[in-house]
Parts: structure tokens; C-alpha cells; sequence
């Protein structure tokens, strides 16, 4: 690493950004991105950053056509091909403010490709801040060496969740009560396809919802362990365990 490559506490400072990369490329950073370089990095022309987009892997970019609102990056080469991460999704009902935060961050560095916000009977949340969440999902990604983003949707209710289910993927569902079997030996005996883990809210889910979930063929119930978890770390439980299991921690 040269001396003029600027570097955060995980690392170099990396930018997820939304234009084209090649080489030769000049990028202009938003004013949230300028400000950060020019003002808390205090970076300076000559500078080297990282740039990712989701599509064309990773690049190196010098700090060019610097003033003291603005500047540019120069694409100068390509770092690290695009790599994709395993296929999960994260189907969840959405929680307090400081334990969503955490529960996006978290998600976005155990490697989720979809956030799917699920109103369901006992959800106390009453709206989803997707502006928020996307912000969360980049912070992290950024700093976790992903080379994209997971896609955050707009929020479904329960019943319009199954109703629209796409049917070849698997629906892990985290059963706090029952016969469910443990998570790890559901997933390990389970056939080499997509899957989606799908956590309730605070209160749990309801008897209703219940029955409906156990009901659909492309549901697995599974359980968690004999302890109760809070919502936010039994998402992260399952996620951790689906990338033991299936994942890329193989």
C-alpha cells in the first residue's frame, strides 16, 4: 500500500458508487461521499480509493480535479473481479430503529443478497425507512470488502409474501415453538436450491401465521435452539448457520 492510499479503521476506504468502472473511467462522488473524502479523510489530489458497483468488480481511483467542494476519481485498475455472493435472502419483520440498523449492517456482512421487509400480525413497526436501510446495506458493504449490495424491497404484508412466493425457493422458517427440527440438519438434508430464512417480529409470530407457514409445501420450519432469541439475533443465527452449512464459509 503507498503512502497515498487512504485507509479507514478496516482498511482502505472503499466507495460503493453507481456509475460504470473501466479503466479510464472518471467518477464523480455524491456530495455525501465528497464531503467525507475532502473534509473528515481531509484526502488530497494524488489520493488512491477504492471503488466498487456491484457489476465491474473492484478498482483503484486517484483523487483528480480536486476544489474544496467537489473532485473527481480516475479509474486507474481493476483490484478484484466481481464476485457474487451466495443466493439467501433475508425475509424479516421489521424492528425498532438501533436493532434494524444492526440487523441490515449485520446481514449485509454475513453475505444476504435480498432484505425483504415483512409486516406481519405482531410487528410493532409501523413503517420501513428504505432510504435508511440502503444507507446501512452500503455502509456495511463497504467496509465488509463486499463487491455489491443486497437489495433492499419494499415491505409486503404476510399474506402478500406467500401469495407472491417464487416456489423453487426454499422458505426457512424460524419456528420459536414446536417440533421444528434444528436448522443445521434441516439445511443439510434439504436439495441444492435457492433459499430465503424468514424471522418474526418481537412478539413472534401469531397462531394463524402459524399455520399458514407450516401449511405451504416450500416451507422448512426449523429451530433455533431451546433459548429465546431476540428478533434482530435470530436472524443473524440463521444466517450464520445457512453460510456454515450452504454458504461460502464452506
Amino acid at each position: 500500500m503507498s503512502e497515498n492510499d487512504l485507509t479507514h479503521p478496516g482498511g482502505k476506504l472503499r466507495l460503493f458508487v453507481g456509475a460504470p468502472l473501466w479503466q479510464g473511467a472518471c467518477v464523480v462522488p455524491d456530495d455525501q461521499q465528497t464531503h467525507y473524502l475532502l473534509h473528515v479523510m481531509r484526502a488530497r489530489a494524488g489520493d488512491r480509493v477504492s471503488l466498487f458497483n456491484g457489476a465491474d468488480g473492484e478498482w483503484l481511483a486517484r483523487l483528480t480535479g480536486v476544489s474544496k467542494r467537489s473532485c473527481s476519481l480516475e479509474c486507474e485498475h481493476k483490484i478484484a473481479p466481481q464476485a457474487e455472493v451466495p443466493d439467501v435472502w433475508l425475509c424479516f419483520a421489521p424492528i425498532k430503529k438501533t436493532p434494524a440498523d444492526y440487523l441490515v449492517q449485520k446481514a449485509t456482512e454475513l453475505g444476504v443478497r435480498v432484505l425483504q421487509p415483512v409486516f406481519t400480525r405482531r410487528t410493532i413497526v409501523a413503517r420501513v425507512n428504505l432510504e435508511r436501510m440502503r444507507a446501512n446495506a452500503v455502509e456495511a458493504a463497504e467496509q465488509s470488502g463486499r463487491l455489491g449490495v443486497p437489495e433492499t424491497r419494499e415491505p409486503l404484508t404476510f399474506d402478500k409474501l406467500l401469495a407472491a412466493w417464487p416456489k423453487d425457493r426454499r422458505l426457512i422458517f424460524c419456528d420459536e415453538g414446536g417440533d421444528a427440527q434444528p436448522i443445521a440438519q434441516a439445511l443439510a438434508s434439504e436439495l441444492d436450491q435457492p433459499f430465503a430464512i424468514f424471522t418474526g417480529p418481537e412478539g413472534g409470530f401469531d397462531p394463524a401465521e402459524h399455520e399458514a407457514l407450516r401449511s405451504r409445501p416450500f416451507v422448512v420450519a426449523v429451530s433455533l435452539g431451546p433459548r429465546i432469541l431476540r428478533a434482530d439475533t435470530a436472524a443473524l443465527a440463521a444466517l450464520a448457520v445457512w453460510q456454515a452449512v450452504r454458504g461460502d464459509w464452506r
